[in-house]
């Protein structure tokens, strides 16, 4: 039977911080780089990739360099992306517009789609329902209501779903959330996360395909079932900014920290509460969609967690973990914790107040009371830094899809844990946009304010 860690003390110094990390994880994180395991060629996986856009081509690039995965078909409405995936996966690949071949295909084994937000839906339904599994891209849905759907037909179909937003293969969080687990941070009292950019590109202002025509999109077929309108090349490329298509920063940047933060803490459900405030304050180019949005909720037990995005601002993606023992500050591929002894380090300043009797009285118990006995050395209460080597976690989220279709093993990020991501995003925008407060109601499925 595997040791437990010892119970964390109030107080640490560095060289029992590393000692109760090495006994819990049982190897440096530098040292334990992302390895796949051999696949014989029988147990060969073959995908179908749906969507070879700005995501999706890079998904499609990266899965076919994984063992035992190759891509038998891409479906794209823009002929240009057709050229793209034979570009990147050979030129024999079979492509095509219309997507349904490949959840006809029996040769097929699961579905890797990066699409719009608004054909989320639609493309897990009918996924699952053909029988295929299927990883799709973050947020998971385009609306509450879409979710809850996607959750049934999920389950009833026993079909796998991957939501593909990756911070919960990251080896750093994976860190992050076994001293949680440990207690180190002692009771949780807030959670701080925020990611921020500033460049055009980082706003999702794409320049759209200079080839762009009705001959060359099936722009009727790409606008799904929202309401029709002529061909505009620029929400195409930039379909993010407009709430009838994305979910904007909620639904690109915001599920990240999510995603993120449940993982770390443990957790799977959506807020109690969110109130947002924000506003277009930079990027007045038409979009509907605020550019600056920060939301505070309430998750379980009345924990306040503040997230904030900025499209106008540069602030690298970090999560700031507060407890009553100490801080955990993650970023990227490196966390720092700093411990805390929660405990008064001089006698109160309050004392001031007391006639000088009193005052030296109080003075003299909290020295007895406190201050090392001769020969103890005071505790240290050192930061301590943990960095991982440039780590992709875009590659092991994938192969732990294409796993679970081998083996039928759970994914680390089903469909209840990406609805429950994707509700906070949801929530975050509903409260935008109402200007004021809003609770999911679990009952009735449905957001309240």
């Amino acid at each position: 039977m595997k040791k437990r860690p010892p119970t964390p003390p109030t107080s640490w110094s560095r060289r029992e911080f590393i000692e109760l990390s090495a006994a819990a994880t049982g190897f440096s994180l530098a040292a334990h780089p992302f390895r796949f395991r051999q696949v014989a060629p029988s147990d060969t996986v073959r995908f179908g990739m749906v969507g070879i856009g700005m995501q999706g081509n890079g998904l499609l690039g990266t899965s076919i360099q994984l063992p035992g995965v190759t891509c038998a078909g891409a479906a794209d409405l823009y002929d240009g992306r057709h050229t793209l995936a034979k570009e990147i996966a050979g030129a024999n690949l079979p492509t095509t517009r219309e997507y349904r071949k490949l959840l006809d295909d029996k040769n097929i084994d699961c579905i890797v789609a990066a699409v719009p937000d608004h054909w989320h839906k639609r493309m897990v339904v009918e996924a699952v329902g053909a029988g295929k599994d299927i990883y799709i891209e973050k947020p998971m849905s385009h609306t509450p209501a879409d979710g809850v759907a996607m959750v049934e037909a999920v389950k009833k179909s026993g079909k796998i779903l991957q939501v593909g937003s990756q911070r919960v293969s990251s080896l750093i969080c994976a860190k992050a959330k076994e001293m949680v687990a440990q207690g180190m941070l002692g009771d949780l009292t807030l959670v701080e996360g925020w990611l921020g950019r500033n460049d055009p590109t980082g706003a999702w202002e794409y320049p759209p395909p200079p080839d762009l025509s009705l001959k060359t999109l099936d722009w009727d077929t790409w606008q799904n079932d929202v309401p029709k309108r002529p061909l505009d090349a620029n929400i195409f490329a930039r379909w993010r900014c407009w709430k009838e298509y994305g979910t904007g920063v909620a639904g690109d940047l915001l599920v990240h920290l999510i995603s993120g933060m449940q993982f770390m803490l443990g957790m799977n459900e959506p807020p109690k509460q969110a109130m947002s405030v924000g506003g277009i304050r930079r990027w007045k180019d038409g979009r509907n969609m605020p550019d600056v949005h920060a939301t505070v909720y309430y998750y379980s037990g009345d924990l306040p967690v503040y997230m904030r995005l900025n499209l106008g601002t540069e602030m690298p993606e970090q999560y700031r973990i507060q407890g009553s023992q100490g801080v955990l500050e993650v970023a990227g591929n490196k966390l720092t914790f700093t411990p805390q002894s929660g405990k008064d380090q001089w006698p109160s300043y309050y004392t001031g107040s007391y006639p000088r009797a009193l005052r030296d009285a109080y003075q003299a118990q909290w020295h007895k009371e406190h201050d090392p006995t001769p020969g103890q050395a005071p505790a240290l209460e050192e930061s301590v830094t943990f960095t991982t080597p440039d780590f992709d976690d875009t590659r092991p989220h994938l192969w732990n899809f294409f796993e679970a279709v081998r083996t039928r093993k759970p994914v680390v990020e089903d469909v209840v844990f990406g609805h429950n991501a994707a509700l906070a995003c949801h929530m975050a925008n509903e409260a935008y946009f109402r200007r004021t407060a809003v609770t999911w109601d679990e009952g009735t499925k449905t957001m309240k304010a």
